[in-house]
């Protein structure tokens, strides 16, 4: 089988798998009521399997085919019955929200002193609210994924800030600036038209990436 065959039967075998679950917390009056399902994805699509549409980039890449990936939130006794099924399409956080917005779904007091990277979005994840994060999102390509699948010389680096987005290499050099909202196909390279905002972008995706654990990134 190729890798497309491959990929859609293992979301075939998923959905199979994942059915008596579902079934079983709608099923049941004390799960309906206290149970939340989250499945997400850790990437975009792997190139030749799934389909990442009009956006730009695969699996590895920090273009928005790379990055940008699903997250189905499933609860009937918790989700916004009227958002059962919708999509949003519009609201931007990343996995580590995930940690304070349960936290406070759970009614769980963190302990003291300790403090999140994440961003409680507990009103988004149950369809009440289409709010984003607000601070930055960062990206660093895989440290043995300059090159892949035949794209040479990819950015090592991105940040997400509000509706813009960068890219760039560990030494800020070759900026990609683009406006998300605007061109969610990354096909219009605005970094010449903004050089003050792409100088702030790259100060602040380099100087996060050198206060990483170095991951021996060429």
């Amino acid at each position: 089988k190729n890798k497309r065959e491959l990929y859609l039967a293992v979301l075939e075998e998923m959905d199979r798998q994942l059915a008596p679950l579902f079934d079983r917390v709608r099923d049941d009056e004390n799960l309906r009521e206290n149970t939340l399902i989250l499945i997400c994805s850790d990437n975009g699509p792997e190139l030749g399997a799934g389909e990442s549409d009009d956006l730009k980039g695969s699996k590895t890449h920090l273009f928005e085919g790379g990055i940008r990936s699903p997250l189905i939130v499933w609860g009937p006794g918790i989700v916004n019955s009227e958002k059962a099924g919708a999509r949003n399409k519009n609201s931007v956080f990343a996995a580590i929200d995930l940690v304070p917005s349960l936290i406070d779904l759970s009614g769980a007091e963190p302990p003291a002193g300790i403090s999140y990277d994440g961003e409680d979005l507990l009103d988004t994840l149950l369809g009440k609210s289409e709010a984003s994060r607000q601070a930055p999102i960062f990206f660093s390509r895989p440290p043995d994924r300059k090159s892949y699948y035949g794209f040479e010389n990819l950015p090592d680096l991105a940040v997400r800030d509000g509706d813009w987005k960068l890219l760039c290499d560990y030494d800020g050099a070759r900026p990609l600036l683009y406006n998300l909202p605007a061109d969610p196909s990354e096909s219009q390279n605005l970094a010449q038209d903004r050089p003050e905002l792409v100088e702030r972008l790259t100060k602040k995706v380099t100087d996060w990436y050198r206060s990483t654990p170095s991951d021996l990134g060429d």
